[in-house]
């Protein structure tokens, strides 16, 4: 099995250092927040969410939508933010969307989101850091 570098590496113990542990949960463990859990999933101004895990900027507000899921979606991404891969856990298969530069799960994307792209990145809130407009 081939083992991924990204640009932004740290160690476990650093991660842990960085990351309060419900990031570290989600973004280094893989997990799930609780729906409905992250003020970010109301987050109506324009600006931009970076990754908590490396400060890169990920999804912009204007391509933000209120999906109904609990989790903040988007219509797609910056150009060369995110990476995807295939999830076979909790006996399904997902496309699961992780940091390009620092690898930290972010969380899925889905082919059921709103024009124009159509797809759905379902993405956990305690992932992300918000950086209005000024």
């Amino acid at each position: 099995m081939t083992v991924e570098t990204f640009p932004i590496t740290r160690t476990d113990a650093e991660w842990q250092r960085l990351l309060t542990p419900e990031q570290y949960r989600v973004m280094r463990g893989h997990g799930t927040e609780v729906p409905g859990s992250c003020a970010l999933l109301h987050e109506k101004r324009r600006g931009v969410f970076h990754c908590a895990g490396c400060d890169t900027p990920l999804f912009a507000s204007n391509d933000k939508f209120e999906s109904g899921t609990g989790w903040p979606s988007f219509n797609e991404p910056e150009p060369g933010a995110v990476e995807t891969s295939v999830d076979r856990s909790h006996f399904m298969v997902r496309t699961e969307v992780h940091c390009a530069h620092c690898g930290s799960h972010l969380g899925h994307v889905f082919d059921d989101g709103p024009p124009p792209s159509g797809l759905r990145y379902c993405i956990n809130g305690v992932a992300l850091v918000f950086h209005p407009q000024e």
